[in-house]
C-alpha cells in the first residue's frame, strides 16, 4: 500500500480508510486477527478486510455496513491524528498551484507537524522528486518518518530534526519551492534563498497573524524577493433549496397580463412555477449559505527568487 502508488487489494499491513458516511470516517491499520469496533458492528480483519478490493462494501456484525476506501492525502487530512494544528485541503490546493509544483519538483518544508501538507506535496512531486521537510520536535520528527514508512512513501522524502532557523534546510540550491509553517519565517528567509535554485524558485510562508506577515515580508524584501504578495482563502458553502415567496401585487393590469401568458387549464402547464399563482406564491431552486462558516485560518505568503 502506497499513498502515491494505488493498489486495488487489501494487504496485511495496509492503513485504510472505515468510511461510515461523509461525517464519519476513520483510518485502521489493517492486520491479521485484529477486529475495529464501529457502531454498526465488529469489523474482522482477516475476513472482512485483507483480500478484499478498496471500495468494496463491507457488512458488519450487527448488520449494518460501510465502505473501506484507499487512503489519499485529502482522506488523511481529514482522519490523521493530530499532533498539531494543520492545515486542511482548502489551503493545500491553493499553496500546490502557486508553488508550481509538479512531478519532479524538488520542495523544501518546515515544519512537518502532523504530515497533511506533506502527504499532498509528496504526491505531487512523485514519482521523481524529493521532499526535504525540517520538524524542530523529534519525537514530531520520528512519528512522522514511522508514518512515512507506513504509507509507502520514504524513499520520496527525507525527514530532519533540527532547527530550520539556525540550521537551514540542510541542501543548497537544489529546491524549486520552499514553504514554511513556524512562528517566526522572517528568520528563516535567508536559509530559504540558499536552499532555492539558482533564480526562479518560489517560496510560501503560512502564519495565522498578521504582524508575523509584515515581518516577513521585510524580510523577503530584505533578501531580494520579488513579487510579493499575501492571500487568505475562506471556504464558503451553499445548499440548494427550494425556496417559496410571495407574488407581489401588481395590481389588475398585472393580473390580465399573466392570465393571457399562462393557462393553468394546459396540462402541459401543470407542475410549472407559474402553477402556484393561484396560491399567491412560487417555488423556485436557490443556493443557499450556511449559517455558519470555516473563519480565518492563516495568512498565504508568496513571493519569487529573482
Amino acid at each position: 500500500m502506497s499513498f502515491v502508488e494505488y493498489g486495488d487489494t487489501i494487504k496485511d499491513g495496509d492503513t485504510a480508510i472505515v468510511f461510515l458516511g461523509h461525517e464519519s470516517m476513520f483510518p485502521v491499520k489493517v492486520q491479521h486477527g485484529t477486529v475495529t469496533q464501529t457502531k454498526y458492528g465488529v469489523i474482522r480483519h482477516s475476513t472482512d478486510l485483507i483480500g478484499k478490493k478498496y471500495g468494496s462494501k463491507v457488512t458488519c456484525s450487527k448488520g449494518g455496513w460501510v465502505f473501506i476506501l484507499h487512503p489519499t492525502p485529502e482522506l488523511w487530512t481529514m482522519n490523521l491524528p493530530h499532533r498539531t494544528q494543520i492545515l486542511y485541503s482548502t489551503d493545500i490546493s491553493i499553496i500546490t498551484m502557486m508553488l508550481e509544483l509538479k512531478p519532479g519538483s524538488i520542495v523544501c518544508e518546515s515544519g512537518t507537524g502532523s504530515g497533511s501538507l506533506s502527504h499532498a506535496l509528496i504526491r505531487t512531486v512523485a514519482p521523481t522528486g524529493h521532499l526535504y521537510t525540517v520538524e524542530f520536535h523529534q519525537q514530531r520528527a520520528e512519528k512522522a518518518r514511522e508514518e512515512f514508512r507506513e504509507h509507502g512513501v520514504e524513499h520520496l522524502v527525507t525527514v530532519t530534526n533540527q532547527d530550520v532557523c539556525k540550521n537551514g534546510f540542510g541542501v543548497s540550491n537544489i529546491a524549486d519551492a520552499v514553504f514554511l509553517d513556524i512562528p517566526s519565517p522572517w528568520e528563516a528567509i535567508g536559509h530559504a534563498k540558499s536552499a532555492l535554485k539558482a533564480e526562479g524558485g518560489r517560496i510560501c510562508s503560512f502564519s495565522p497573524c498578521i504582524e508575523q506577515v509584515q515581518r516577513t515580508c521585510l524580510a523577503m524584501e530584505e533578501y531580494g524577493f520579488t513579487e510579493i504578495n499575501t492571500l487568505e482563502i475562506l471556504l464558503r458553502v451553499y445548499n440548494i433549496r427550494t425556496i417559496s415567496l410571495q407574488i407581489p401585487d401588481l395590481g389588475k393590469a398585472a393580473e390580465e397580463s399573466s392570465s393571457t401568458v399562462f393557462d393553468s387549464s394546459n396540462p402541459s402547464n401543470r407542475g410549472s412555477p407559474c402553477a402556484n399563482l393561484q396560491q399567491g406564491t412560487v417555488q423556485f431552486k436557490s443556493g443557499v449559505p450556511l449559517r455558519e462558516m470555516v473563519g480565518h485560518t492563516g495568512y498565504l505568503t508568496f513571493a519569487t527568487k529573482s
